[in-house]
């Protein structure tokens, strides 16, 4: 909306139709232009209310302009309206969503300056965001405090509480002692309930108390949710119990359960952990048929796997398949290809990957940087031992450009290899390079070096013919 329909206001102007305009706005700070509008035309006139304050807040909120939110609510307790809790909690959550737990808590303590006295709600929107960001000790004390404001337990509560007493293995014990009194606190489990703890228990590998409970659950007559499913799956992959994990999904399918991309990640990381990549790929097949794109983690678990077998052909057909999906491979997936490559002898190809990589923008940091090392000195020592001294050379000089450390062993293959074909001059220049790197050469390759010198000089065709001259002069003056 331009700035000049923002001057053609009407001669009435509601709440309503502030905030039709505020929602028809796309651009944030257009829509703020025209909240201040509102009121700057007709000082006398029009004044804001709770519900346009709110959209505005919200507004902010949803593109991280928290500073500006929170500026609006000073903006109201100026104006003389009311700050409700729905306002607050709309700034807490948005904090939640960008993972700052603590300006989250703040916010929500803004309430006793508004004369507010926080519901069960506010208090379960702090305690879910804790819980979402592992922050389970300041969770757990966050509960009592909301206890100790008078408010009774409910399912929704405990059940928070339990997801935060899942988090760890110290604190596990704990949440089954109190999902085993919920009834006599006057508050049954659910499927929630049910379907936390079995999360918890398998994401701590405690699977057999997981399909325990997975089993009590049924007998309940509560119904799994994909979720539970999943999480059950992914457990029994990890302990590589694959045929039950198998069976779980097929149990799905006959209740109308429709797995997701995490359901099958999970099977296609077990399957191809176990050794099975053939059928790994057929579950992606599958997978793909009922439209769920493949993610990262399922990507990453199908080249691994097919490395693992030395199927390099198809880890390939995977990494083309990511590109074509918009998807950036990863300097652990590229180095799991360039490895496979290597161990199978194709360093030209090895090296394509790594060219791959730099025109990518797939540069080495902090994490990956072992890993970038490892790549570049393995293709070039290879690439040396067979016999490609030219690419070896300019993968070399682009490890220098890239500030990537060359090893020992590279700069003595490259030396090696060079004074073998006769170019010293590659040769003397590599070890100039490796002597302001650090690296004394040794014996054996000054005995390379000089050998190379000695044949490229002729001195040993010479010393013979002169050897074979004296002989025959010393005969001559013997006779």
């Amino acid at each position: 909306m331009g700035s000049k329909t923002l001057l053609k206001w009407p001669k009435q102007i509601t709440n309503s139709l502030v905030v039709q305009l505020i929602k028809a706005e796309k651009d944030v700070h257009k829509a703020v232009t025209i909240f201040d509008s509102a009121t700057a035309e007709y000082i006398n006139g029009f004044r804001h209310d709770h519900e346009t304050f709110g959209l505005m807040i919200s507004r902010l909120v949803a593109v991280n302009q928290f500073r500006t939110a929170e500026g609006m609510l000073e903006r109201m307790k100026q104006e003389d309206c009311k700050v409700t809790e729905d306002i607050l909690l709309t700034i807490s959550r948005g904090y939640g969503r960008v993972h700052r737990p603590l300006d989250a808590i703040r916010v929500f303590h803004k309430m006793e300056g508004f004369q507010l006295r926080p519901t069960q709600k506010a208090y379960l929107t702090i305690l879910d965001i804790l819980v979402e960001e592992n922050h389970v000790k300041r969770a757990i004390g966050f509960y009592r405090e909301m206890r100790e404001m008078g408010f009774p337990p409910t399912v929704v509560s405990i059940n928070i509480l339990i997801k935060a007493l899942c988090k760890n293995k110290e604190t596990v014990d704990s949440a089954l002692r109190i999902f085993q009194e919920m009834p006599n606190r006057g508050c049954q489990p659910d499927s929630y309930t049910y379907g936390t703890l079995i999360n918890g228990m398998c994401r701590l590998g405690n699977i057999d108390e997981a399909k325990e409970l997975f089993k009590e659950m049924e007998q309940k007559g509560f119904s799994a949710s994909v979720v539970t499913y999943t999480s059950l799956i992914h457990g029994l992959c990890q302990s590589n119990n694959l045929d039950e994990a198998i069976g779980l999904l097929e149990e799905m399918k006959r209740n109308d359960i429709e797995p997701n991309v995490f359901t099958y990640s999970s099977l296609i990381d077990g399957l191809c952990k176990g050794g099975h990549s053939s059928q790994a790929m057929e579950l992606l097949e599958v997978m793909t048929r009922k439209n769920h794109l493949p993610n990262m983690v399922t990507y990453s678990s199908l080249i691994s796997g097919l490395c693992k077998e030395g199927k390099l052909c198809e880890s390939v057909q995977i990494l083309d398949r990511m590109r074509i999906q918009g998807l950036k491979p990863s300097a652990g997936l590229y180095g799991k290809v360039i490895s496979g490559l290597c161990a199978a002898g194709s360093f030209q190809e090895a090296a394509n990957f790594i060219d791959e990589m730099v025109l990518g923008g797939i540069s080495p940091n902090r994490a990956s940087w072992s890993l970038h090392v490892r790549m570049h000195n393995m293709v070039v020592q290879g690439l040396c031992n067979n016999v490609d001294p030219l690419r070896a050379f300019q993968l070399y000089l682009s490890m220098r450009t890239r500030g990537i450390s060359v090893e020992v062993g590279t700069f003595d293959c490259l030396v090696k290899c060079f004074c073998k074909r006769g170019d010293l001059h590659k040769a003397a220049r590599i070890i100039d390079e490796m002597v302001l790197d650090g690296c004394i050469p040794d014996e054996q390759i000054w005995n390379v070096v000089i050998g190379g010198l000695w044949d490229r000089k002729k001195v040993r065709e010479a010393t013979e013919l002169l050897l074979v001259e004296l002989r025959q002069k010393f005969v001559e003056t013997e006779s």
